[in-house]
């Protein structure tokens, strides 16, 4: 077995699929072992809260919010900044990082929904509602992936001022996100919580496995690369 193949696995499989595992443990846990213990019991009442407080200005920012976070805007954005980053900086390392943080939480996302059926909020729901479970919120996860992802990226390069605020503001989108997934009725507050730990440790999962120049399958590119220069 090749060095390359064995870093994919120890460093990308393996780590994934035990995310998958916390995953699914974790939604046991919400939905069958602990639904009648607190905080769990609060959250009918949380989702109440949020539908009793809509107003037709917070509906539109939920909508902008929600909009940012969907499938479609995810695909799109993902990639159009995946070629942006090849282009300016001539390399694939940071595309690869971003393409792999999406797709790693979509496929655990997706998975997870099909272990743990939850049904959603019992509130007006101002989404249509997907095929999947309410755990976890795919829309927070793929925010937290894809805008966190990007300012990790951003913070690795960061040198003035608006660049570092432009990375800061690009943190706060999934919190954004999170609560309009809640104020639309759409999903518990643990469903977004839970997003935020499968969204973050797929992007620390691919940071780890692309962003490292430590790698050895990653260095072996260099000579080739310095070839090409020369």
């Amino acid at each position: 077995m090749s060095d390359t193949v064995v870093q994919i696995i120890r460093r990308v499989l393996l780590p994934v699929s035990l995310l998958f595992g916390f995953m699914v443990l974790l939604g046991v846990l919400i939905t069958r072992v602990f639904e009648r213990t607190w905080p769990f019991t609060v959250e009918d009442s949380v989702n109440r809260e949020f539908a009793g407080d809509r107003t037709g200005g917070w509906n539109d920012v939920s909508l902008v919010f929600s909009t940012l976070a969907s499938t479609q805007m995810i695909v799109v954005v993902t990639v159009l900044v995946a070629l942006a980053l090849r282009l300016w900086l001539k390399r694939w390392r940071e595309p690869l990082f971003l393409c792999a943080a999406v797709t790693g939480q979509a496929l655990v996302f997706l998975f997870t929904t099909m272990v743990i059926d939850r049904q959603r909020p019992a509130v007006e729901h101002m989404d249509t509602s997907p095929p999947t479970s309410s755990f976890p919120s795919g829309h927070t996860s793929a925010a937290v992936a894809l805008y966190v992802g990007i300012a990790v990226l951003m913070a690795l390069r960061a040198r003035s001022t608006g660049a570092k605020v432009a990375w800061w503001t690009l943190l706060l989108v999934p919190v954004g996100v999170a609560l309009t997934r809640m104020y639309r009725g759409m999903h518990h507050p643990s469903d977004v919580v839970a997003s935020f730990i499968n969204g973050g440790t797929c992007v620390a999962i691919m940071a780890r496995a692309v962003l490292d120049r430590g790698l050895r399958w990653g260095r072996a590119k260099l000579p080739m690369a310095a070839t090409a220069r020369t």
